[in-house]
């Protein structure tokens, strides 16, 4: 199918992932988007930023489908994103893929707002609701950080269960639904092959790395805590604690196949994917 596809935040986790993937899609033309005025491949590239509305008339031109990260770090996100979707759908974009969470259901605030928001505007849409990342052992994140400072992390998921998904299995699947001929018009629950603790994870990023890796668990304000004193917003840091506590109580430790059946490869492991890393 052919058409161009414009990727927000094409340098981040999934959406250089997604970028990648579309190499499957020789006839759908990719557009990236970043804060950065310099293209971060050879893709046709334009410099986008959501709190300057002034770049985005430009990333839009001649899209006729987007990949949509909303606003990284913000608790209520629909400030920036409805106005920008009205001038999507205004430009031209008819089919969404929007990146949310597996915590998070359509209409719940920030990233379910912006769901909620993407099926109302567009006539073809799919919401993708990953679980966590795995990149958060190893990437920007404070849990990779502290490991690499300290060789210990803390949550406030006790013994709570998470399929892990690499983010590059994200990317897949948000690269295959953009191509398809068709939209499903639903929501994708994203994870990896197995429902690990992070006592678990812990045990096996030590046996794959070699190193001391330790989980210690807190209760949700000390974690508050914690990511706060690692540089995030209050409020944003009280969201994440809360789905910390939703995984302690054991509601998010689905398995599902999604990815396997709308991509035809299974999810990595995390073991897999710790042994895919380059030297440190």
């Amino acid at each position: 199918m052919s058409g161009t596809a414009l990727v927000l935040g094409a340098t981040g986790t999934t959406g250089s992932a997604v970028v990648d993937a579309f190499r499957r899609f020789p006839d759908l033309s990719v557009r990236t988007a970043t804060r950065q005025p310099t293209p971060p491949t050879t893709h046709d590239h334009r410099r986008f930023d959501w709190a300057d509305p002034a770049t985005w008339r430009d990333a839009l031109h001649g899209a006729d489908r987007m990949y949509l990260v909303a606003p990284i770090g913000s608790a209520e996100p629909m400030a920036m994103v409805a106005p920008f979707l009205e001038q999507a759908a205004a430009a031209g974009v008819r089919r969404v893929v929007a990146l949310s969470s597996s915590a998070v259901a359509f209409g719940d605030p920030g990233l379910g707002e912006v769901a909620a928001a993407v099926r109302e505007t567009f006539a073809e849409w799919e919401v993708l609701r990953p679980s966590w990342f795995m990149q958060n052992f190893t990437g920007a994140h404070p849990v990779a950080e502290s490991v690499r400072a300290t060789g210990e992390f803390i949550t406030a998921t006790g013994a709570g269960r998470l399929a892990f998904i690499d983010g590059r299995d994200i990317g897949r699947v948000a690269a295959h639904v953009l191509a398809a001929p068709g939209a499903q018009c639903g929501e994708h629950l994203l994870t990896g092959p197995e429902a690990l603790t992070y006592d678990e994870a812990a045990a096996i990023m030590a046996e794959v790395t070699g190193r001391t890796v330790r989980h210690r668990p807190v209760d949700p304000e000390r974690f508050a805590d914690f990511l706060v004193a690692s540089g995030y917003d209050a409020e944003f840091a009280a969201v994440l604690a809360a789905l910390d506590a939703l995984v302690r109580d054991g509601a998010q430790a689905a398995v599902t196949d999604t990815v396997e059946r709308l991509t035809g490869t299974p999810p990595r492991s995390f073991a897999t994917y710790l042994r895919a890393l380059p030297p440190a």
